[in-house]
């Protein structure tokens, strides 16, 4: 895991279990990173992950 600022060039795409409040996140991928960012402060660092491990990352979560 790398924390990155993330090229403006991504789109990024909001989770559906964010709640539209103080819990909002959004996420982008390339074909070498997934990436997570806070979608309240968008010029803010984001993680990023290589895609293997953001992949088993959030299929974990939806478990």
């Amino acid at each position: 895991m790398t924390e990155s600022n993330t090229p403006t060039t991504v789109r990024w795409t909001k989770s559906s279990y964010s709640d539209g409040g103080s819990t909002c996140v959004e996420l982008a991928s390339s074909q070498a990173l997934l990436a997570v960012r806070d979608s309240k402060v968008p010029a803010s660092p984001t993680l990023a992950f290589p895609v293997a491990a953001g992949t088993a990352f959030l299929a974990a979560l939806a478990v």
